[in-house]
């Protein structure tokens, strides 16, 4: 069970950057080089790498080379099902707040 929980603690690690987030979400279209996902970031291609080279040690992403090409892919789909499953817990959170600023406003105009 440890072994489990910092295996899950280490991964999250890995996750926590947004770059990092931005990385993989680019690659959800197929395996990229590095130029092509700092193009489509917008970023240095320094900083790509860098955070590559963490997603990768985490066997998030794996690299195949093609002469002096290096092009990376996710090691794991299910990463995009965790992703997905973020991002609805984002948008319930939303719905919540929403619902509560409705319920505030409410409140307020009684009391007025």
């Amino acid at each position: 069970m440890e072994q489990m929980r910092l295996f899950k603690a280490e991964f999250f690690k890995a996750l926590s950057n947004p770059l990092r987030i931005a990385i993989i979400d680019v690659l959800r279209n197929g395996e990229h080089g590095v130029n092509e996902i700092a193009l489509a970031l917008k970023v240095e291609q320094a900083v790509v790498s860098t955070q590559l080279s963490s997603l990768r040690s985490k066997r998030i992403v794996k690299f195949r080379k093609e002469g002096s090409y290096v092009y990376y892919s996710i090691s794991d789909p299910a990463i995009f099902t965790l992703l997905d499953d973020a991002s609805r817990i984002f948008k319930n959170h939303l719905i919540d707040l929403k619902d509560m600023l409705v319920e505030f406003e409410n409140n307020t105009k009684e009391e007025s």
